[in-house]
């Protein structure tokens, strides 16, 4: 049974609501904080408060953070996330939305991801916010994430680097490098932030309405400040999916008995229908007429090139004839990430909560350093999950940039725009993988 959450972002998303909403709908705020208390920082304190926004019960979540001229950069954080010990999805979710930050800030300002200085997602209360949020995840046992169309504002917000227009950059990149769909209003402040929108976009798998699912708990989480005629909170719903999938993605399914093959055909076979556009391709053993052992090999293609996967079938098989059958499949939303062994590079693909390492690709990297193959992979999922993890230029405790108008930074709970959150990361756009059955 897959459990899901899906936000909805009526009135834009923040971290503290994410967080807060998560709670609201049944996430044990004990065992959220019991989680948080891995972090190896002090100087923070959670609670939750129930309030009314434009009459609905919502949430609002406190994070309450001793102040500090830390600027910690991205990689100084990832490895408190993993320092942390949380469970693999929760650790996996935390650094992914970390990661969507730097990338998206070293994009914006043109500085390696590695060289990113966090001003406002670097402070306790953003951290919390975020991993916060990934424990709650974990404590409502949620498999996916799935959002809605993502609302923002208008005007101009303030953030460490000076006066921004709302959304601000950071929010813009990251939503787009999902393709999540977004509107506009007319409302003079802030109402997704940076940290909502990291949040949404390391960690949805899609955009929409509410998915087909059970519903069996919903709740809000508040922003700071009423906003009139709306009620400032982001709500998400927690359900499992149903057997209705929804319309899924239309592949083909070739097919063809093959009982005069040898071994080495059939291997080569599967490669060449690899290389001929094929999903993805199998041998399965068979018994035929006459008792003969024989063997399946079937092939799973994009329509448009299901006659040449199927000339490939039968030219490297010599059969006959090829059968074939409409299906749908439901491919789980990846990404590719390239990291390094050894020096060597290792492909990875990516989705949320997993890192899968290339076979292939470790394969190579044991032969030609003499490493165990179970050691390459191993290292290569470790540099997956904690590719911030490098040297910074500057060291964590240097002195943060002020905001001469003397505002917290854009996570502070208590800044006077709506969500409390104006700051200026980005996310990269995640690069498309190999699209495997």
């Amino acid at each position: 049974m897959t459990r899901l959450a899906w936000f909805h972002c009526f009135s834009g998303i923040a971290g503290d609501m994410a967080l807060g909403s998560l709670i609201d709908a049944g996430a044990d705020l004990d065992e959220v904080r019991s989680l948080l208390e891995r972090l190896p920082v002090s100087g923070w304190a959670v609670e939750a408060e129930p309030v009314l926004r434009c009459g609905i019960a919502a949430t609002k979540l406190h994070v309450h953070a001793e102040e500090g001229t830390v600027v910690r950069t991205a990689s100084h954080i990832a490895a408190l996330v993993e320092e942390a010990r949380l469970p693999d999805r929760a650790s996996a979710r935390a650094l992914a939305v970390f990661a969507a930050l730097a990338e998206t800030e070293g994009r914006l300002h043109r500085r390696p991801p590695e060289q990113v200085h966090f001003h406002e997602v670097g402070g306790l209360d953003a951290i919390v916010d975020v991993v916060g949020t990934c424990a709650a995840l974990e404590v409502l046992d949620i498999d996916e994430v799935h959002a809605s169309t993502v609302v923002t504002g208008t005007g101009m917000i303030r953030a460490a680097h000076g006066m921004l227009p709302n959304p601000a950059p950071a929010v813009v990149a990251l939503l787009a490098s999902v393709e999540a769909p977004t509107m506009g209003l007319d409302v003079g402040v802030e109402l997704t932030t940076p940290t909502g929108a990291a949040l949404l976009a390391a960690l949805a798998t899609g955009f929409g309405p509410l998915p087909t699912m059970a519903i069996e708990a919903t709740g809000f989480g508040a922003g700071s400040r009423e906003i009139d005629g709306r009620p400032n909170a982001t709500q998400v719903v927690i359900g499992a999916m149903v057997d209705d999938l929804g319309a899924g993605q239309p592949v083909i399914l070739l097919e063809a008995n093959v009982d005069d093959a040898t071994g080495e055909t059939l291997a080569h076979a599967v490669s060449a229908l690899l290389a001929a556009g094929a999903h993805d391709a199998w041998i399965t053993p068979i018994l035929m007429k006459k008792g003969r052992p024989a063997h399946t090999i079937s092939a799973l293609a994009d329509p448009a090139l299901a006659a040449q996967v199927a000339e490939t079938l039968t030219s490297e098989t010599g059969s006959l004839g090829v059968r074939g059958t409409s299906l749908d499949r439901w491919p789980m939303t990846r990404s590719a990430d390239l990291v390094e062994v050894e020096g060597l590079p290792i492909r990875v693909k990516v989705s949320p909560g997993r890192a899968k390492v290339e076979h292939d690709d470790a394969s190579r990297v044991a032969q030609r350093t003499g490493l165990p193959l179970r050691e390459v992979v191993s290292r290569a999922e470790a540099a997956a999950r904690s590719r911030l993890r490098v040297v910074p230029d500057t060291p964590p405790n240097e002195q943060a940039d002020q905001d001469p108008s003397g505002h917290r930074s854009d996570d502070d709970h208590d800044h006077p725009s709506d969500h409390d959150h104006p700051s200026d990361h980005e996310h990269r756009p995640r690069p498309s993988a190999p699209d495997t059955a």
